[in-house]
């Protein structure tokens, strides 16, 4: 068991806002998917607990050893009130070191997705293809790995829900066994040409890249540009690019090596707490 400083780590927060697919909510906590592996995390008292199956192995998954201090005293002192004020609100999200080849398949699911239906098709997918496992008498299914994928075709993949997805996670998981890609040696490339990489994949466009070079590879100088990084941008730093490789440059810009975790600050920001007490106030 692992007792962590909740100051900068809640774990409902770094869970929700969309870095990951496989949790799911317990009566005192989360139980968090890895791979084969297993954790469960609640708070208690000020600390964040760990129970897991694989010290070792999650304490770099949870990246406890990263300072975000940091980061977090340079967005409150931001000229932007969106990025002052997330950091507040969402200081206790972290960003997840995820094994690079599960987040590769689990982003390509996402693209034109929405965060449930996703996490049902991977869901699915660890059921139909995974192998069974118990975790503090949770049942839960391992991640296939690529020679697990590749056994099926496309038409398999359309059954388990994936639509025109489904000849994306095909061919990528050949790519992977036939040796065109290897998702553990491309992680020794830089920034730039880890994603010029990614894009050679099909199924892989900029934004899904973005997203796997961030919570795959953990390089924290990407940002993810999806339609509410675009609607933050225009409403919130009154910006008038349309073309979305260009509005990630402009945050590149901005916050240099900061950027992904800025990126999850203010995206969770916007969907979580903002969008929530809109919703709220027009209950009323």
């Amino acid at each position: 068991m692992i007792n962590f400083d909740s100051e900068f780590f809640s774990p409902k927060d770094t869970l929700e806002c969309g870095q990951i697919f496989r949790y799911k909510s317990l009566n005192d906590g989360f139980l968090v998917l890895s791979q084969d592996k297993a954790c469960k995390l609640s708070e208690r008292s000020g600390k964040t607990i760990i129970e897991c199956d694989d010290e070792e192995y999650f304490k770099n998954f949870l990246d406890l050893d990263g300072d975000y201090s940091g980061v977090y005293s340079r967005a409150t002192a931001s000229e932007f009130d969106i990025v002052k004020n997330s950091a507040k609100v969402a200081k206790g999200v972290r960003i997840l070191r995820q094994a690079p080849e599960e987040t590769l398949f689990s982003f390509i699911v996402s693209q034109n997705n929405m965060i449930p239906r996703i996490k049902s098709i991977i869901e699915r997918t660890c059921v139909a293809l995974g192998e069974k496992k118990t975790f503090m008498g949770e049942e839960y299914y391992s991640f296939p790995k690529a020679e697990r994928l590749a056994e099926k075709d496309a038409d398999f993949y359309k059954e388990l829900g994936y639509g025109y997805r489904a000849d994306y996670i095909h061919e990528v998981s050949k790519a992977i066994i036939n040796g065109k890609f290897d998702p553990l040696s491309v992680g020794e490339l830089s920034t730039v040409e880890l994603k010029k990489t990614l894009l050679t994949l099909k199924g892989v466009g900029p934004k899904v890249a973005d997203c796997v070079t961030l919570f795959g590879y953990h390089r924290t100088d990407s940002f993810p540009v999806d339609t509410w990084i675009e609607k933050i941008y225009r409403e919130d730093f009154k910006g008038e690019i349309k073309d979305r490789k260009k509005i990630a440059e402009y945050f590149l810009g901005l916050f240099g090596d900061d950027s992904g975790i800025i990126q999850q600050y203010i995206f969770h920001y916007k969907r979580n707490i903002e969008s929530a007490a809109i919703n709220n106030e027009k209950k009323r």
